[in-house]
């Protein structure tokens, strides 16, 4: 896989995202590699074209960004955000998502359902029409009795393993299990089933969130899903 095509993908997705803002929008800023892309182009509308956009990231790693590109941090908005736009690890063609590669699902998801409308920007290699899976769900867990809360997921059909050896520790001081189910062929089914787990605090399924996806290829950008 050519990893510079890629990063070009992921520009052009973020170019393109980067047109539904609007001058003194509050967004919901997302986290990974796509992501960081379209933290220079809002910086660039705000020091180039003085536009007021203020953003509630998602991880400290996009807070630390953000901040770098002179863009104002909210931290417990009292309105709704107008956009949320964020990265996935994997989409597919009915706009259901695999996120939480960077570890920052469960915040994702908070500002994602409290967003009114949520776009989603990725690279070619993470469309999997044919199904979500490929991809090892993540699932952050409570440390206290992780390890029988791993056995409980375990039990369900998946074989797991906490993110680095149990090193890896999320922005809200929890652990992250990498699970793999196969192709997980409900996906709504099995968020309602692992969020049913003692010790889940979130699921990396994202079911029924994304109002738009746009995919970087390699000769511009096309919408994979749009509810």
């Amino acid at each position: 896989m050519n990893l510079e095509m890629l990063e070009e993908e992921k520009r052009s997705a973020a170019i393109a995202s980067s047109k539904l803002l609007k001058d003194g929008m509050l967004l919901g800023l997302g986290t990974g590699s796509t992501v960081k892309f379209l933290i220079e182009e809002i910086g660039n509308l705000i020091n180039e074209k003085g536009w007021s956009i203020s953003c509630v990231p998602t991880s400290r790693s996009s807070e630390k960004l953000a901040r770098e590109k002179g863009i104002e941090i909210v931290e417990n908005p009292d309105r709704k955000l107008d956009l949320d736009i964020d990265g996935a690890d994997e989409a597919d063609s009915y706009g259901n998502l695999i996120k939480g590669g960077g570890g920052a699902l469960t915040r994702e998801k908070i500002v994602a359902v409290n967003s009114r409308k949520v776009c989603i920007i990725i690279d070619h290699s993470k469309y999997c029409p044919d199904g979500l899976g490929k991809f090892r769900l993540p699932v952050e867990v409570l440390p206290f009795m992780s390890n029988s809360t791993a056995e409980n997921i375990k039990s369900m059909g998946a074989s797991v393993a906490f993110r680095d050896g149990g090193k890896f520790v999320t922005d809200n001081g929890n652990l992250i299990l990498d699970c793999d189910f196969g192709i997980i062929k409900e996906p709504q089914n099995l968020e309602i089933k692992l969020k049913a787990v003692p010790g889940v605090v979130e699921v990396g399924l994202f079911c029924g969130i994304a109002d738009l996806i746009i995919m970087g290829t390699g000769s511009g950008t096309r919408e994979i899903f749009r509810k």
